[in-house]
């Protein structure tokens, strides 16, 4: 069976293409390549000994994203990764994120109705609950107000799907990732951002690496043990499988609703500073980091409660905290080897 991956080259679109051809499906992916490179295909190849088909389009443009489906027949189900995902940037360009999200999903979804697509996983975020009131987050817990135009474009698209899939043959699994970090084992895949890293593990490691002078760590008054925010992070080859077992589910007409959602985190909730704490003690690495001030956006803190995924999809996060920094590195020093 061959399955689409929208923003296929990028951090967590690579390793799910790897973990799909891995379970013996077919693979392309559509990429317009604004946040990656296509040196990603020749990696995944050589992980996974066969090569991923690829074409460079912007999803956003109908007439770019009619092409990809006009291009490959016999698609069984979609995947889709291809969005602008950094909260700070959403709130200097909203617009911009309205439209892209949006559109490319809008796009995407026309397309699988005319051309008889039923399976799509869309690449949700734990940001559609807002600030919680109460952790961790099950499925169940109310959608607030959402607190970045980026966090607001994933809460619409659950919606839109919502619709959709209540007026057509198209199945759904929302994926609502916490904080995808780490890399793959053969460390010849991980996250690359162009540009100045808007994640934290990308800018802790190449501070590390001496690209980047400081990490600045923002925040120290946010009400948590250490003053610093908190997250769920989960390993990405952990994240990746995730999307194998929700598209398997929908084939093998497992899944108990049109639109179904899965938290999909480790349960576990560390702050910004346990995350440095870990890369030091995993990697011997010691980071030039201070403090600055709160960044516009930002959660205070948030982890899921992941007991539905794992009863509902069979599926639990594995990897600890330094196997997800030590593997960031490897991968960071690979980069510095190959350049």
């Amino acid at each position: 069976m061959k399955i689409l991956i929208t923003g296929g080259c990028g951090f967590i679109g690579s390793h799910t293409c790897v973990e799909l051809q891995n379970a013996g499906f077919d693979v392309v992916i559509a990429d317009n390549l604004s946040n990656s490179t296509d040196k990603v295909i020749d990696r995944i190849e050589k992980i996974t000994g066969k090569r991923p088909e690829f074409i460079k389009a912007d999803l956003s443009d109908a007439l770019e994203c009619n092409k990809v489906f006009d291009t490959f027949g016999g698609i069984t189900g979609i995947i889709n990764f291809a969005a602008s995902k950094a909260v700070g940037e959403s709130m200097e360009k909203p617009i911009m994120y309205y439209k892209n999200n949006l559109g490319i999903l809008l796009n995407v979804l026309e397309n699988m109705q005319k051309h008889g697509i039923k399976y799509f996983v869309q690449s949700s975020s734990c940001t559609v609950y807002g600030e919680p009131d109460k952790l961790p987050i099950k499925e169940s817990s109310p959608v607030k107000d959402a607190t970045s135009p980026y966090g607001h474009t994933k809460q619409i698209a659950e919606q839109m799907l919502g619709f959709i899939t209540s007026s057509s043959d198209i199945r759904a699994v929302a994926l609502r990732y916490f904080n995808p970090i780490g890399a793959h084992p053969t460390a010849l895949i991980g996250e690359l951002p162009n540009g100045v890293p808007n994640n934290l593990l990308p800018f802790i490691t190449q501070t590390a690496a001496g690209i980047r002078k400081e990490l600045k760590v923002f925040g120290n008054d946010y009400p948590t043990a250490d003053g610093t925010c908190i997250r769920d992070y989960i390993h990405v080859v952990d994240l990746a499988k995730a999307h194998v077992v929700a598209m398997n589910r929908m084939i093998e007409n497992k899944n108990k609703k049109a639109l179904e959602f899965f938290n999909i985190g480790t349960g576990h909730g560390y702050s910004v500073l346990e995350i440095i704490n870990s890369f030091e003690r995993s990697t011997g690495e010691k980071l030039n980091w201070s403090f600055a001030p709160r960044r516009a956006g930002d959660i205070i803190q948030i982890w899921a409660d992941t007991e539905f995924a794992e009863k509902e999809l069979g599926w639990k996060a594995l990897e600890d905290i330094d196997s997800m920094t030590s593997s960031a590195w490897k991968w960071q020093q690979m980069l510095g080897e190959n350049k």
